[in-house]
């Protein structure tokens, strides 16, 4: 009989300090420089402050052309805006059981709080503030938004210390997402990181109703075990959130199949659900490079917005 480590493999992170001075310095060595721009984030956006006018140019978004100076010139011109200086992020950390599991690199846990670390680093600067809630099925952990580096240092701290949650005790994502809304806040940009293991008819709705108000970005994290199951025998899985125990023939070829395809219908449904609640998806996996993950998407975003496709 086979089974999955009891302890599977983990980032090198060690205490509390140390971690936060490993993820400081690897962001910033692979981050900066790399996303460099007026506003550092990762949704970043066009703004709302009136900036300078500019020749038009193909792919340039026609709703942003300045008709005064085109009238003036008689040569098209746009209106070039300035990203908003100060920006309020919340972030929900999801740090139910089924985070606490991992076959490759690391547990989904770590790569959430390392996606955590990204988004914090990349918004926290110019005065923006940033605040976390963080749930693990049993305790609700409410980081008020705040400035600077130090603050910043001591949210990534809080979350760190979070206990790992207890069998038996799954996570409310959808009640989850609606604390993000709770009291009513001022426009900024609200960050989502999860598993998404829920059925997403629950979750898509207040989501949706979040998107009304902020710039809404989900960071899915996976593990490579989630989408497919390797031949290894019987092998005895447990569901962290419920703990329950099943026996699978993983020798079977038609099982796995049957598998690998319920996984991709399932990972398409969440897909579908963040894109019709209006999020950027941003997918983490514990086999894959997590930073470059997330510079490939920031540029695909900035990409996207220089050509007008992205809202």
């Amino acid at each position: 009989m086979a089974a999955l480590p009891s302890h599977p493999p983990r980032l090198d992170l060690g205490p509390a300090e140390g971690v936060l001075r490993r993820l400081e310095l690897t962001i910033t060595r692979r981050l900066d420089g790399l996303l460099q721009g007026d506003h550092l984030g990762l949704l970043p956006g066009p703004g709302s402050e009136a900036g300078e006018s500019r020749e038009y140019r193909p792919g340039d978004d026609v709703r942003r052309m300045d008709w005064p100076v085109t009238a003036r010139t008689t040569v098209p011109h746009v209106r070039e805006t300035v990203a908003d200086r100060e920006l309020e992020t919340w972030v929900l950390v999801d740090l139910s059981a089924s985070l606490d599991f991992g076959t490759a690199r690391c547990e989904k846990r770590d790569l959430a709080i390392a996606g955590l670390a990204a988004v914090t680093h990349l918004t926290v600067r110019g005065g923006n503030r940033v605040g976390a809630v963080v749930v693990n099925g049993e305790q609700v952990l409410r980081v008020p938004a705040r400035g600077g580096r130090v603050a910043a240092q001591a949210l990534m701290r809080q979350v760190l210390r979070t206990p790992r949650a207890a069998p038996g005790e799954p996570t409310d994502l959808a009640a989850a997402i609606g604390l993000l809304s709770r009291p009513p806040r001022r426009r900024g940009l609200a960050v989502v990181v999860s598993d998404f293991l829920s059925d997403p008819a629950a979750w898509e709705r207040p989501l949706k109703a979040l998107r009304t108000r902020q710039d809404v970005l989900a960071i899915e994290v996976l593990d490579p075990r989630e989408l497919e199951l390797p031949s290894v025998g019987v092998l005895t899985v447990v569901d962290p959130e419920t703990g329950q125990m099943l026996e699978v023939q993983t020798g079977n070829r038609a099982v796995r199949d049957r598998y690998a395809v319920a996984a991709r219908e399932q990972r398409t449904a969440v897909a579908a659900a963040l894109r019709r609640a209006g999020s950027g998806h941003l997918q983490l996996r514990t086999d894959r490079d997590w930073l470059r993950d997330i510079v490939l998407f920031v540029s695909a975003r900035r990409r996207g917005m220089a050509h007008g496709a992205v809202r």
